[in-house]
């Protein structure tokens, strides 16, 4: 056997068996909404899990509505999003154990600084999408069932009016995140509805401005539940709770309070506050 062959063997073996480790590592998997992955949370937060208790997490970010589907077909050991009416119906029906309230902060509805539909300062979120609709400027929904876009559906059946009957002329719906929504809306120059965590953590605001926040109807959040295992039962329940319990607990809630970029916070513990 020749000495390149034989390094060529061990290097083989060597991957494989490194593989092989990385797949016995525990590891849950958590189904969750765009905002705490395009904001850095998981990023900042996951490494002192994993620190801790050995457990990775791996984190599948989609919509809500797209979360807990996933999550009723089994691809979840724990789900964490924003949508309490779909997050109780969930449980309701038997797919998750308990929802538990984690965290929050607001939506805003951010458009150019220009405010051709002059809603700049105002306090009232649906007479804000009334007065877009009104004047046909761009709004920019995301159009894919998530937390953010309920929120949305919301707020203009409290204004009143329909935009779906707009879709492709001045509601333009792009069935993306909130990330490549808010690129859609800085390109249009349009307004959007977006969770203020991944406002503040996006680079490409161009010459978009908050122009409506201050809403009670506004705020935003977000709660984890364990999927249940008497209906999946391949669910790590153990570990699943332990990551729950974890994020629930005193040093997670810390953290997540101490999670700011340029000054700002992003998320605020609640555990013990309204759900």
């Amino acid at each position: 056997m020749s000495f390149t062959l034989l390094l060529r063997i061990i290097g083989i073996v060597t991957a494989l068996g490194a593989g092989l480790a990385q797949a016995a590592e525990p590891f849950i998997v958590v189904q969750s909404t765009t905002s705490t992955q395009n904001s850095g949370l998981f990023d900042y937060l996951l490494p002192h899990f994993q620190s801790r208790t050995g457990i990775q997490v791996r984190v599948v970010a989609v919509g809500t509505g797209q979360a807990l589907r996933n999550a009723r077909n089994g691809d979840a050991d724990v789900v964490f999003v924003h949508a309490k009416a779909a997050e109780e119906q969930f449980v309701a029906d038997g797919w998750g154990v308990k929802r538990q309230a984690v965290m929050s902060n607001d939506f805003v509805i951010v458009g150019p600084a220009a405010d051709p539909a002059g809603v700049g300062g105002l306090s009232d979120a649906p007479a804000a999408l009334a007065r877009i609709a009104t004047s046909r400027a761009v709004f920019v929904s995301r159009g894919d069932d998530s937390g953010t876009h309920k929120k949305e559906q919301s707020l203009w059946r409290l204004s009143g009016l329909d935009p779906t009957a707009a879709s492709g002329s001045w509601y333009r719906e792009t069935g993306s995140g909130m990330g490549a929504t808010l690129n859609t809306t800085v390109g249009m120059a349009g307004y959007t509805l977006t969770d203020r965590g991944t406002w503040i953590s996006f680079r490409n605001k161009a010459d978009l401005r908050v122009l409506v926040e201050g809403d009670s109807r506004l705020r935003n959040q977000y709660s984890v539940i364990l999927v249940n295992p008497a209906r999946h039962p391949h669910v790590k329940a153990t570990q699943a709770q332990a990551f729950i319990d974890w994020l629930i607990g005193p040093e997670a809630q810390r953290l997540i309070a101490a999670y700011v970029i340029d000054g700002q916070r992003l998320f605020f513990p609640n555990v013990a506050g309204p759900n």
